[in-house]
């Protein structure tokens, strides 16, 4: 589950910063779905914070207990009232049913095994409520991309920051992709001038391709009723970079 990488909450929140056309994109779907709303993989909140901000009953389960203290801090910084929970994906039971349920920036991919990805979208469906949709975003895989992923530490120049404390600090990334498994497990290093890999952590992430990823979720009692190639709802294409899932209770 990449524990070690999810317990520098602050430096994520700094290094992928919140906003932007996902948050619009599930602030929209909520208010045309209303009711209650339950975040998986919720992080430190960037997108459950401005939902309950809009007035929605909201719950976040997250996996991360730095992650979540960061949560509850910028919720309290921002008087939103959200009910946040520590738990697994893979298998929970909040003895409640919600009407949109969601699980964004690839946050599911941290499932790898099929039996995992089954036995969350099974944990969903329990609580659906009738006429609920459960909404996920996973990237749509680029072979070619994977196949360059051969172990070279690179800079990745668009995730560099600015810290408070720190100053600038520059992101690198070495990755490697195990075909078999459909895992790309990469060493992420944060860096400044004067403190070099100050932070060094794993991170493995599964694809999911178009091909699989319905009978993924028919396996684990949802039916796919509509997919998009970007935030704009356009439809999901082979060169789109995004899988925007839109399921119901099968």
């Amino acid at each position: 589950m990449s524990r070690e990488f999810y317990s520098h909450a602050r430096l994520y929140d700094l290094m992928f910063p919140g906003g932007g056309p996902a948050v619009d994109f599930y602030r929209a779907a909520v208010a045309r779905h209303g009711g209650r709303v339950l975040e998986l993989g919720c992080g430190t909140g960037d997108k459950l914070i401005p939902i309950a901000s809009d007035g929605h009953q909201c719950v976040g389960l997250d996996f991360s207990p730095d992650m979540l203290a960061e949560a509850r801090r910028k919720a309290s910084d921002r008087g939103a009232v959200v009910e946040w929970v520590q738990g697994d994906m893979r298998s929970f039971d909040l003895g409640r049913t919600f009407d949109f349920v969601f699980i964004t920036a690839n946050s599911l991919l941290h499932l790898q095994e099929a039996e995992d990805l089954t036995s969350c979208f099974r944990s969903v469906r329990r609580h659906l409520a009738p006429g609920a949709r459960f909404v996920f975003d996973v990237f749509n895989p680029s072979v070619r991309l994977l196949a360059e992923a051969d172990g070279v530490r690179r800079t990745r120049e668009s995730l560099s920051f600015v810290d408070p404390d720190r100053g600038q600090v520059r992101v690198d990334v070495a990755e490697t992709y195990d075909a078999a498994a459909q895992v790309t497990r990469g060493t992420w290093y944060l860096s400044t001038d004067f403190e070099p890999d100050f932070a060094v952590a794993p991170l493995e992430i599964r694809s999911i391709f178009p091909q699989e990823l319905p009978l993924l979720v028919a396996n684990g009692g949802l039916r796919l009723i509509d997919r998009f190639g970007d935030w704009s709802g356009s439809p999901f294409a082979a060169g789109a970079s995004l899988q925007l899932c839109i399921c119901e209770p099968a």
